[in-house]
């Protein structure tokens, strides 16, 4: 079994910076707040699978490319 990536907020911080928006930026695209972006960055707390299709859906990607895993 692949191990999980403990450091979860990375990839998503990447899709944030490849798109040229700061966390505010992003917060008020998809309806939430610059502190939620910042602290799922941080690995602080982890996105809840909502949030993750919310943010999926705003890029135009997949769960998999949000979170930078490759599922079989």
């Amino acid at each position: 079994m692949e191990k999980i990536q403990t450091d979860i907020g990375k990839a998503p911080k990447e899709q944030r910076e490849a798109a040229g928006l700061s966390q505010s930026e992003l917060a008020k695209g998809v309806g939430m707040h610059q502190q939620t972006i910042s602290r799922w960055e941080s690995n602080e707390n982890v996105p809840n699978v909502l949030d993750c299709i919310r943010l999926a859906q705003f890029y135009g990607i997949t769960l998999e490319e949000l979170l930078g895993i490759s599922l079989p």
